[in-house]
Formats: C-alpha cells, structure tokens, sequence
C-alpha cells in the first residue's frame, strides 16, 4: 500500500470526524434543553473527538495521491470504522455506561443502518443519547447512498455500475457535475425527512418521537425511541401507514428519485429494478395478510397493515416492528425469513443482496438453461435494454457466493459462542444483510442481543460492516495482494 495513499485515507477520514464532532453538540443542545446532565458527556466527547481529529488532520494534510480502486477501498473501510468509532465514544459515558463492546456494537449497528440494539428501558432514556442513535441511522443511511452512487460504482463491487446502466456517457447523467448531483442527493433525502416527519405528527406522534423515527425511516436504520419499536404506536394505522410508505421510499434508488421529483421524468420508476422489488413486496405483503386473514382470524384492515408494515420493514433491512411476528405461524414466519435475503434497490438506503443481483442472476439461470438445449445459441444478459457486461454479471455471483460462505462460517462461529441453532443462524442472517431483529426469543422482534455473549457480539458487529459495505469491500482489505507494492 503506498504511504501518500493511507496518509489521504486517514487525512480524510480525521477531517470526516471533525464533521461528527460537531454534531455531538446537537445531541448536547438537546438534553441541556431537557434539563439531563449528559449534555457534559457529549460536550465532553465532541471536544475529545474535534481536538484529536484536528491533530490527527494537520498531521496528515499534503498532497493527494492519485485515486485508485486501491485508494477507494481503504477510504471506505476506513471511513465506516471512523464513524462507528466517534458514534461509540459518547455511548461509554453518561446514563449508559455501556461496556466497550456493547459501545461499539450499538455505533456499529447505528452507522451500517441494521438496528440491532443492546439498550433496554429506550423509553426512560435521555433524549441525547436517543437523538445521537437516530442522527448516526440517518448519517448512516446518507453514506450508504453516497457508497452505492458513486463508490462501488468505480470499483465495480456492489451497486455498481448503476450509472453505467443508466448512461454510458457521463452527458446524459442527471447531472454531469458529482457536487450538484451530492447536493440533489442531499436535498431529496433531507426533504423527504422532514416530510416523514410531518407526516408522523400529522398522525399523532409526539414531536420528538416524529423527529427521530423520521431520520430512522428515510434512512432504513429501525432504531426506535421505545422498546417496543413501533408496537408502541400499534393502535394508530395511520403511523404505521406513514412508516410503510417512507420505509418504501426508502429502499429505492435515490438518483431515480431525484429524475422522478426534479426531472418529473415518471418514466424513470419504470427501472427494471425497482419492478422486481415492488413486485416481491406486494406478492409477499398478499400472502402474509391472506394468511393472518385465513388462519388467525385476524381483521381485514388489521391483517393488511400488520402485513404491510412488517414486510416492507424487513425487505427494506429497517427492522421496525409492529408486532411480534414470529407468533403469526410457521408458514407466515417462513415467508418473512426468506424476505429477510432480499432488500432494496441499488443506490437506495436498504440492504440485503438486492433486487438488481436478483434480476440478473435469473437472467443468467434462464440463458445458461437455455445454452444446455441450444449450446450453440448466443444471448446477452440485459438490465432493460441494456447489455450487462462481463465484470458486473462477476461481481453479482462473486457477491452471492461469499455472502453465503460467509453465512455459513459465521453461523457456526456463534454457535461456538454458546448460541442455540436458530439465534445463530438468523443472528448471522440479519446481521449481514443489516435487518436488525432476528428470529427466537432471544433476538427476535420481542428480544434483544444484549443477553448475547460479548464474542458474538464482535462477530455480528463485523458481520453488519461486511453487509453494509457489501462484503468485497470488506474482504480485500485481507488480501495480501491489497497491502503489497
């Protein structure tokens, strides 16, 4: 690895810290506001965090190397650790208290936007500490746009290449220059925030609450201000409405958005992508609620929307809950597992393998069944009426198979934790594809993972980085041949 590169990635990452730094303050204006002590704690972190972060920036500012994949890989990984780290620092202080590794599995579990949670009694915490969960979902969410945008992209590993499908000419992108389309980006995602926001309150939910459900919906993180999640809200259909659409929203691609909400080029909902991940949503919404219908006599309006909320929270990986689930039936609990692999759209803020990998691993299937009855037939794989090149239909099998090999290993390294079967296997599941809630009474929708031992805790944390930079990003940093030359 050359010097002048981790110099950059390192100056770049300290300068990213000192943004974080500043935000500390808000959680601190807003228990100063409430009259809670641990304003001193993030007071206290932010200028620990700013001072050293400064230090660390002047230390390391120079001349920028060249950018390289090399140079884009390290500064992912080192970025996302960056923002997990400083996210960590106030949890160790303050009303919580926590432990080093719950501290680093909540800022972990924040930053990649899974929701997974270690704290209890959320709803007699501090509204500091709440707010500063909810601004590293949303900070996390923004990252992961900005990561399937433009990062992967170049390095041809994840999202990849979405502009390539879009354009192959970078005069017929939305916008041409990168700091006007990061600004559309930001102003979409923002705005529509601050609708969701509206919009709970409009419902019935208090501000504060709206506020920070808001940037957890947008950013399809699943941290809740209550323990229940949004069990708490359950007698109100309108919230759980609300959630369900922006939950939606939330798991499309956002450079789609900007030419739907900016352009008013409706045709661009039409993108291959974004049918497939409404046609599985819909499918698995109908049968879910057919089933709460049929089987639990459940009503129809409530079968629907308990239905609804629950299969878009866990295909978009937000993991709010309105109920706990796993007591619906073998069959419906079945249907939700296997949604738990999907996710979202490339370029949106949802995780999971991805309604695009989906689309052309089938078309792959269909064309290699088809080349055994006519071998020497020649077919393309197509994203529309676009060509799907070589490196991406790689990238797409290299990524389905790591993820399950990784699935495996780590299944069986929780289990050596002490875990039961199901923990470990819906632990690893959720974990990687950054759902939140597990299935099994320890980590279900009822549960929690602070019972879970502090090893497996390590292992999913890094499970949750490894789906939310997905998993090459992660993996190349262990190869020799990244570190070499």
């Amino acid at each position: 690895m050359n010097r002048l590169a981790l110099r950059a990635a390192i100056h770049i990452a300290a300068i990213f810290a000192l943004y974080l730094s500043v935000a500390m303050l808000i959680p601190a204006a807003v228990d100063l506001y409430y009259g809670n002590s641990d304003w001193q704690v993030f007071a206290l972190s932010a200028l620990v965090l700013g001072g050293f972060s400064l230090a660390v920036a002047l230390a390391t500012h120079g001349a920028q190397p060249a950018v390289t994949p090399r140079f884009g890989f390290l500064l992912i990984n080192m970025l996302w650790l960056t923002m997990a780290a400083a996210g960590a620092l106030p949890l160790m202080g303050g009303s919580l208290n926590l432990s080093l590794t719950d501290a680093l599995f909540e800022a972990v579990s924040a930053v990649t936007t899974t929701g997974s949670t270690v704290i209890t009694g959320l709803d007699h915490l501090p509204p500091g500490i709440l707010m500063w969960r909810s601004i590293l979902n949303w900070a996390g969410g923004l990252g992961v746009i900005a990561l399937g945008l433009f990062l992967l992209p170049f390095l041809k590993v994840g999202g990849v290449t979405y502009f390539k499908m879009e354009s192959s000419d970078i005069q017929d992108r939305p916008y041409a220059r990168v700091a006007t389309f990061t600004l559309s980006i930001f102003g979409i995602y923002g705005g529509l925030t601050l609708l969701c926001a509206l919009a709970y309150s409009a419902a019935g939910m208090g501000g504060f609450d709206s506020i920070n459900h808001a940037m957890a919906t947008l950013a399809t993180g699943g941290f809740s201000t209550h323990d229940s999640s949004f069990g708490f809200f359950g007698g109100n259909y309108a919230i759980l409405w609300v959630s369900t659409i922006f939950m939606f929203i939330g798991g499309l691609p956002f450079s789609i958005l900007i030419l739907f909400a900016l352009r008013g080029r409706f045709e661009a909902l039409r993108d291959p992508q974004i049918l497939v991940y409404a046609f599985y949503t819909l499918s698995i919404i109908i049968i879910a609620a057919v089933y709460l219908r049929v089987s639990n006599g459940a009503s129809l309006l409530s079968a629907v929307t308990h239905s609804a909320f629950n299969v878009v929270s866990i295909i978009t990986t937000t993991g709010f809950v309105s109920d706990d689930y796993t007591l619906w039936g073998p069959f419906a609990v079945a249907c939700l597992f296997v949604a738990t692999f999907l996710g979202g759209c490339s370029g949106s803020t949802a995780g999971g393998i991805k309604a695009y990998r989906f689309l052309i691993l089938f078309k792959m299937m269909g064309i290699g069944l088809r080349k055994l009855i006519y071998p020497n037939s020649v077919a393309s794989v197509r994203y529309g009426d676009r060509i799907i090149d070589t490196d991406m239909q790689r990238a797409v099998m290299m990524f389905i198979a790591s993820f399950l090999v990784i699935w495996a290993i780590s299944t069986v390294l929780l289990a050596a934790t002490g875990l039961d079967l199901l923990t470990s296997i819906t632990g690893a599941l959720t974990a990687l594809t950054n759902v939140g809630p597990g299935f099994g009474d320890i980590i279900g929708p009822a549960g929690n993972f602070a019972p879970l031992p502090d090893m497996a805790k390590w292992i999913l944390a890094l499970l949750m980085l490894l789906g939310r930079l997905e998993i090459l990003v992660v993996l190349i940093m262990f190869s020799p041949a990244f570190w070499r030359g």
